[in-house]
């Protein structure tokens, strides 16, 4: 996942390849909440690892459920013993829930139902989602709830219900607010059925009826068989008691198939082989946003179906402007607000109310960041209208808010494929945490773009000029790949060596043709990796040095890993440092650093280096080395060090490490079409 403050995208082309989707979050957070109050242990396969789920988890840990094992690892199936619809003689906590509409909703009804004391806590934007509605059908109950803060608002306090007043009329809840009113109404009713029917009466129209599909479908799974009367009266039956089904399987999220779902309609060819192939939820899928798949289609996407996957690719060209009610999609209706920037007029979705009470006001959200992009947008209480640029000139380069909103961050990813060629620049790409953690591995991993527009800073200097450890903070500021070119003569050698090829003439083709091929990549902690394995103190050895040495002088290891430096330029972008990286390894690099400091300072630093890792050193020495070094470097009649005619040289003399990287940052946002973000 990406924790950077913003991600610059370069301008994409293509996309193509295989994408296997998380699990969904509306089907996550329900199956936990079920299972929690059922009895018996239920197996939850394929439960998505997000922000939302995590609080979720978190709070039924402190109901006393028993979760094991304590973390949610991919692919490993978590186990949940409920409590079997009662809670611990005099149980009480301060739940945080984040922004998570999903877990503070149904929590709020099935604690207020079970009785406790309970405080419902979240972050700020939870405190401006309305819940009044749902805490009013509660009251008819009789259920305990006050208001910490703004009247129909969280913060919420919980205590003991009475529910001696209860009798036999339906209880009322509005319906074109939010979907989660009535799924936490049906979710929690059940505990107070014992002894009679519960009927749960919708008032006005109920919106996102597909996510009362879900909950209607995994409360049978749990042994509950709701009557649905028309969407207006909801029946839970006399005697409906929770039990666990044993095991069950996540669905992977519809919602986040629809950026894929555009994806290929925008930017994938009718070819099967250059085609974006969805894994994880097919047409048959019970989430609704699966019919963000017929939008798509009246847009001019190509859609193929499976079980459990989903082929797409471009079929009309540009896109077809629509005019659709997206009552039936909420979430996945976002995505269509960025396709419509590749219509062929102006699209419009209607219906829309709730996108105003979401993590943020959605139909807000759209159409500024929209209009940044060139877009003409309009928009009412509950409906958008997006007409796109008027032609290439009109686009225009743009950093988007993303309001810690999930879904704004990865619908806008797709306006990187606009035809100007323009980058885009996404703030706080982490808020994909609350749904996706990886998506944008997962676009990137399956996105091209023409190797000249993929960003490229180059750190060169002499030896101990501190090169590496710029280039690591920089990439680790940026989110990009870092480059370490002198390491790899280094992890060349070890890997020679270890694979029994003598260090001379006689295998330097076998080397060579190893070398290009070695799964070596560098993180921000400035480890190297071959593989899996951590070599970053096998390569530091004098053994490995003087094996360096010997590969480095054979031409063919060298040529190869020119080759395989080169290949290290990929998305996002990449921080690459050495001697020659500005020079001869990326000349066309948008920004080049020569980053120096006199011989004796240096030799200063490397002293106290060497010194703080309980290593002697002596300090004439080490400035006798580093100069004849510098000599040595500047006069090789390959590739001499020296700085590149167009890099900005830079002094690190009296400079901290936090000063040369914030130097370099402010070189690179200058450079930006979008300026500081």
């Amino acid at each position: 996942m990406f924790t950077t403050e913003f991600l610059d995208l370069p301008a994409l082309d293509s996309a193509h390849g295989t994408v296997s989707l998380p699990g969904s979050k509306s089907i996550s957070n329900r199956v936990l909440l079920l299972a929690a109050l059922s009895q018996g242990t239920t197996t939850i396969h394929d439960l998505l690892d997000s922000d939302d789920t995590q609080v979720m988890l978190a709070g039924l840990k402190q109901l006393g459920c028993k979760i094991t094992p304590d973390a949610v690892t991919p692919g490993q199936a978590i186990e949940v013993t409920g409590i079997g619809g009662q809670l611990p003689h005099g149980t009480a906590a301060t739940l945080f829930l984040g922004n998570a509409g999903t877990a503070m909703r149904p929590l709020t009804a099935a604690l207020s139902v079970l009785g406790g004391n309970f405080e419902m806590t979240g972050v700020p934007r939870m405190y401006e989602r309305p819940i009044g509605d749902l805490v009013d059908a509660l009251r008819q109950l009789g259920c305990k709830i006050d208001y910490l803060k703004d009247e129909g608002f969280p913060p919420l306090k919980i205590g003991q219900p009475d529910f001696s007043q209860l009798g036999s009329e339906s209880i009322k809840v509005r319906g074109d607010v939010s979907s989660q009113f009535l799924t936490s109404l049906l979710m929690a009713l059940p505990l107070l059925a014992k002894g009679r029917d519960i009927t749960i009466e919708v008032v006005g129209e109920l919106i996102s009826k597909p996510y009362i599909h879900i909950t209607l479908e995994l409360l049978a799974r749990f042994g509950i068989a709701v009557k649905n009367d028309n969407w207006q009266r909801f029946v839970i039956p006399e005697g409906s008691r929770y039990q666990s089904p044993g095991d069950i399987h996540v669905e992977a999220d519809a919602s986040s198939a629809s950026y894929f779902i555009a994806l290929g309609a925008i930017a994938a060819e009718a070819d099967e082989q250059k085609s974006i192939k969805i894994l994880g939820v097919g047409a048959d899928s019970i989430q609704g946003d699966i019919r963000f798949i017929e939008a798509a289609q009246a847009m001019g996407a190509q859609v193929e179906s499976g079980p459990n996957w989903l082929q797409v690719s471009r079929g009309s060209w540009p896109l077809k402007a629509i005019d659709l009610d997206c009552n039936h999609i909420p979430d996945a209706a976002m995505t269509l607000g960025v396709m419509a920037l590749y219509a062929d007029g102006t699209t419009t979705l209607r219906n829309i109310a709730s996108w105003r009470v979401k993590e943020t006001d959605r139909i807000a959200a759209m159409a500024i960041e929209l209009r940044k992009l060139g877009a003409t947008v309009e928009e009412g209480q509950d409906f958008i209208r997006i007409t796109p640029p008027a032609g290439k000139s009109a686009w225009k380069a743009a950093s988007i808010h993303t309001y810690d909103d999930h879904r704004v961050a990865m619908c806008f990813s797709l306006a990187a494929f606009n035809p100007t060629k323009l980058p885009v620049r996404i703030e706080d790409p982490k808020c994909v945490a609350k749904t996706f953690p990886d998506y944008f591995e997962a676009l990137f991993s399956v996105s091209e773009a023409e190797r000249e527009r993929i960003p490229v800073i180059c750190i060169d200097g002499p030896t101990a000029s501190g090169k590496g450890t710029i280039a690591a903070e920089v990439a680790k500021a940026l989110g990009y790949q870092p480059l370490d070119s002198g390491a790899l003569y280094r992890i060349t050698g070890l890997a020679a060596s270890r694979a029994g090829l003598a260090l001379d003439e006689s295998c330097e083709e076998a080397i060579a043709e190893m070398a290009l091929e070695m799964p070596v990549r560098f993180d921000a902690q400035q480890r190297v990796w071959l593989g899996n394995e951590d070599i970053s103190l096998a390569i530091r050895s004098e053994e490995a040095g003087m094996n360096a040495s010997r590969v480095s002088a054979l031409p063919a290891v060298r040529r190869a890993l020119v080759d395989l430096q080169l290949s290290f330029q990929a998305l996002p972008g990449l921080v690459a440092d050495g001697r020659d990286m500005g020079t001869v390894i990326f000349p066309h690099a948008p920004l080049k650093v020569y980053l120096w400091a006199s011989a004796q300072c240096r030799a200063e630093r490397r002293y106290k280096q060497l010194i703080s890792k309980g290593i002697s050193a002596n300090m004439c020495t080490l400035l006798a080395d580093l100069e004849a070094r510098d000599a040595r470097d500047m006069n090789r009649a390959t590739a001499p060090l020296k700085p590149a005619e167009d890099s900005l040289q830079l002094d690190s003399s009296k400079m901290t490490i936090e000063q040369v990287v914030a130097q370099v940052l402010t070189w690179w946002q200058e450079r930006q079409p979008f300026g500081r973000s």
